[in-house]
């Protein structure tokens, strides 16, 4: 009886009850979406890099060792000798490897090298592979793989030349001009840090460090000059030659950067990360990506509270919002009152009515925030996926939106006390001879 009483005298007011629902629409809505983002995007960013169990870098802080490899932020204190890197290949533990060299850059974006390993193995998201937009992977010691942002705001496309320099900022200050890469493949996007770096070979990536008076490695032969030797090539099939540059040399690199490892069993990750930190021969430090990420999500947890701050603040007005309207209504509602007591309806219906009325509202406002949100992900589950790397799975209902709802139910129910008392003290005096 309660909740049809509720109803009709809230069609009667529908304009005004109409306005605070939108109002509790859009607050719950924020609450909702950020509670639910807060989670995925913890979830998202503790998998900017997936399947890899150890990263093994010169002796330094976890978290340092962290931003340059994963995050391609800072540098490395020191590398790692090619000598130290094949012994952790051959440990018996380790199922693959993935050499990284950093320190130089192409236009403010990082530039790494490494080799096919890392389109193979490096993995994000829910364990998802690097997938090529357009091309392939290197194919000679002068390939260069670009990521997904450095393509769209430089304007690269497949067979460009590009030069790499020293400096990390926008402005370099030695250019290796005599040493150019040919981008070989453009990576679909992903979210992550791996859209914003330039990737080159590790002998391609040496041979323009090296000083004057070595061999460098040769230049990249033209298209014209390839057509022309493979028609030679079809006429000589028993003539060699060594100008041939359509393979990738075998040569390592005497230092690198980090190295990222792959087990065979995840349960040998503490035993060879104690292995690599007691390492004599050179000062090694490994580190546990998930452990370190972690770590790295506390320090800004300040923001997510922050965040959660104001989408409390914003539902907060919508409920002092709710409770004006309802003690607005209170004047015109003296004739209603009155009737109801006439009938016979006590003090306590009256007051129960006002509390039906706010929580048949804020019902009203949650459902239509839940159906907005859940649609909104839906629609946009794959521009955030490869926009910000936001990978959203399952559905909005879960133990943490659940508690969000219960709580502005209850919020509700306590605010809406205020103008339940007063009808109640109305109804007491009230009467058909005093409307």
């Amino acid at each position: 009886m309660i909740l049809s009483l509720a109803t009709a005298s809230l069609k009667n007011r529908r304009g005004s009850v109409l306005l605070t629902v939108f109002s509790i629409v859009i607050s719950v809505s924020l609450l909702l979406s950020v509670e639910y983002i807060r989670g995925q995007v913890k979830e998202s960013f503790t998998r900017t890099v997936s399947g890899v169990d150890l990263i093994v870098g010169g002796r330094t802080g976890q978290l340092n060792l962290l931003l340059y490899s994963v995050f391609r932020i800072g540098n490395p204190t020191t590398g790692i000798a090619w000598q130290s890197v094949e012994h952790l290949q051959n440990n018996p533990s380790v199922a693959w490897m993935i050499p990284i060299a950093l320190g130089d850059a192409h236009k403010g974006f990082r530039v790494v090298g490494t080799d096919n390993r890392y389109f193979d193995h490096f993995k994000y998201g829910s364990k998802q592979s690097l997938t090529f937009a357009h091309g392939g992977a290197f194919s000679h010691d002068k390939s260069a793989v670009i990521g997904a942002d450095v393509a769209r705001e430089l304007g690269y496309s497949i067979g460009d030349d590009i030069v790499v320099a020293h400096g990390l900022g926008d402005v370099s200050f030695k250019k290796h001009d005599s040493h150019p890469f040919t981008i070989s493949g453009i990576l679909a996007a992903t979210g992550t840090p791996v859209d914003q770096a330039v990737y080159v070979t590790l002998q391609g990536l040496e041979s323009v460090h090296e000083e004057s008076g070595q061999q460098a490695l040769r230049k990249p032969i033209s298209r014209k000059h390839s057509i022309q030797h493979d028609s030679d090539h079809a006429e000589h099939d028993d003539h060699h030659t060594d100008t041939d540059t359509h393979t990738l040399s075998d040569v390592p690199p005497d230092k690198i950067s980090a190295v990222m490892l792959g087990l065979n069993n995840r349960v040998a990750a503490l035993q060879l990360q104690h292995q690599v930190n007691q390492y004599k021969q050179e000062p090694l430090m490994a580190i546990l990506p998930g452990v370190a990420l972690a770590q790295l999500w506390e320090l800004m947890g300040n923001v997510e509270k922050l965040l959660l701050g104001i989408s409390a603040l914003i539902l907060l007005s919508s409920l002092v919002g709710l409770t004006t309207m309802l003690l607005a209504s209170m004047r015109e509602r003296r004739q209603e009152i009155a009737v109801l007591r006439a009938i016979g309806a006590g003090p306590g219906t009256v007051l129960w009515l006002i509390q039906a009325e706010a929580l048949l509202i804020s019902s009203a406002g949650c459902v239509i925030a839940f159906i907005a949100v859940s649609a909104t992900l839906y629609l946009s589950a794959d521009w955030l996926s490869s926009t910000y790397g936001l990978f959203v799975s399952g559905t909005l209902f879960t133990p943490a939106t659940a508690i969000v709802v219960v709580s502005v139910i209850l919020a509700t129910w306590l605010v809406s006390f205020i103008p339940a008392l007063a009808a109640y003290r109305r109804a007491l005096h009230s009467g058909l001879q005093h409307p």
